[in-house]
Parts: C-alpha cells; sequence; structure tokens
C-alpha cells in the first residue's frame, strides 16, 4: 500500500507542477479549485477508476463529471497523463484553435464526460448517467466533484433528492470543500454548512476526510463501494491552492495570476 500512496502523491505533485505550468506567469488562471482538487483527481484517474485512455468510449468506462468545470485544467492535466491526449497540448490551454478551453468540451477532449461550468448542473447529469447505467445492467461507476460554493445552486439539492429517491449507489459525489469562493469565504459569502447534516438528511451516505490525504481519499473510495440502496458524498477538507505558497488560503487566486518570480518559485517547489 505504502508504495501505491508514494506514487499517487508524486503523481499529484506532477499533476500541480503542470497546472503551473499550463496557466503560466503573468496570465490569469483557475490555480485555487483546481490545486485543491489534484489528489482527488488523481487517486480517481490512477488508482480507482476503470477507464481505458485509447478506448475513450468503452461502455464499461467509469464516468468523471467535473461539476466545478472552471477547474477543468486539473483534468486536463490528468487525462494527458493518462495518455487520453500528448501532453504537449496542455501548454496551448485557452489559446485560439486549441482543444482546450476554460471549462471542458466533450465534443473536442476524448476522457471529458459532460460540458460543464454552468456551476449546479454536473450532479444532475451524473444522475442521468447513474440511472441509464442501473436501467441498461451496467456496472459501471459515476463520480461527480462539486465546489462547496457550487452548493449555493439550487439545482444540486434537486439532484440530491432525485439521487437517493431512485437509489443510485452506483453514484459518488466529492465536495472539493476548500472552504472559499471567488470572492471570498463560503461562511461569509453564502454559507452550505454544515455539510455532512444536510447530505444525510437527503438520504445519502455521508463520509468526511481529509482531502489531500493520500490513503483517507483512497478509504472513503473504497467505502463508497460497499454502500448499497443509496448514493454517497464523500466531503473532502481541502485547501485552496494547496501546493502553491502564495495561493493557499487566498481567494485572489480562484482566478489568479502569478508574476513570473511567483511561477519560478511555484514551481521549484513542486520539483522538489
Amino acid at each position: 500500500m505504502n508504495s501505491v500512496v508514494n506514487d499517487l502523491e508524486k503523481r499529484a505533485k506532477e499533476i500541480r507542477l503542470n497546472i503551473v505550468k499550463m496557466i503560466g506567469p503573468g496570465k490569469t488562471g483557475h490555480f485555487g479549485g483546481s490545486c485543491s482538487a489534484a489528489d482527488i483527481v488523481t487517486a480517481l484517474y490512477f488508482w480507482k477508476m476503470r477507464h481505458d485512455p485509447k478506448n475513450p468510449k468503452w461502455s464499461e468506462r467509469d464516468r468523471l463529471i467535473l461539476s466545478k468545470g472552471h477547474a477543468a485544467i486539473v483534468q486536463y492535466a490528468a487525462l494527458a497523463m493518462c495518455g487520453y491526449f500528448p501532453e504537449e497540448e496542455l501548454y496551448g490551454l485557452k489559446k485560439l484553435g486549441s482543444m482546450l478551453q476554460g471549462h471542458p468540451d466533450l465534443r473536442k477532449i476524448a476522457g471529458i464526460e459532460a460540458n460543464t461550468g454552468s456551476l449546479g448542473q454536473g450532479l444532475s447529469i451524473s444522475c442521468g448517467i447513474a440511472a441509464g447505467a442501473k436501467i441498461d445492467g451496467m456496472g459501471y461507476k459515476v463520480y461527480c466533484i462539486v465546489g462547496d460554493g457550487e452548493l449555493a445552486e439550487g439545482q444540486i439539492w434537486e439532484a440530491a433528492m432525485a439521487a437517493a429517491h431512485y437509489r443510485l449507489d452506483n453514484l459518488t459525489g466529492i465536495i472539493d470543500c476548500n472552504k472559499l469562493q471567488a470572492t471570498g469565504a463560503i461562511k461569509e459569502r453564502f454559507d452550505t454548512f454544515p455539510m455532512k447534516e444536510k447530505w444525510e438528511a437527503f438520504g445519502w451516505n455521508t463520509i468526511e476526510i481529509d482531502g489531500h490525504d493520500m490513503e483517507q481519499i483512497m478509504d472513503g473510495l473504497s467505502c463508497a463501494d460497499k454502500v448499497k440502496g443509496k448514493p454517497t458524498m464523500i466531503i473532502a477538507h481541502t485547501v485552496k491552492g494547496k501546493g502553491i505558497e502564495i495561493a493557499e488560503n487566498n481567494a485572489a487566486f480562484h482566478n489568479g495570476m502569478l508574476t513570473k518570480e511567483q511561477y519560478e518559485l511555484a514551481c521549484g517547489a513542486l520539483m522538489d
């Protein structure tokens, strides 16, 4: 287990380095929520999910829906590392003609399951995919990463009720609970706490973890597999901007900019 955890931790660090390099110095980009979700995304793509970069439309693949689509660069980094497309494509991020835009586009990128970024919709999409798997007798799992600020969207709670009503035990949600949104602290802007009690009241099996502890992430995902008759929500407590010292717990880096000096420092720290 230790070797697996160590390998995943190294991959998560590489994903964060690629996030920094993709955005580069002097340009704005979603450092905060991308870096906070990096460990979760790493565990899903490199340990948990069944998927095949050589056959991205494999019918039995597990699906990941990134409801907080503005953090797409963390998913792009993982997909490139898995081999869905060449890593050099990462450095065309948000350039005219690039396949990698600010929000994911399933028409352009192999491995993307839904166009997201209009916040609140990803969980509904995930419910539909999970319900479809049940109807078709398919065994794949559906994972949905949502932001804690995104929980202010009413559609999230409609989806929460639907998932419990239809007993979608093949659906696992993961809240990237970094406690900050674009304009400040969640508690000050639109308080979505307490989360555990809310999700339990909506009929979900609910687990709380440290979203940067790889063993806890793996344990949480494994526990979700054992639950029958209800969906699971993993509340992953994270640090916005994790791995970039100046960006950590800094709402300005929800969609921020690194100077050349800050960029070089961030790259150096992530390459150590």
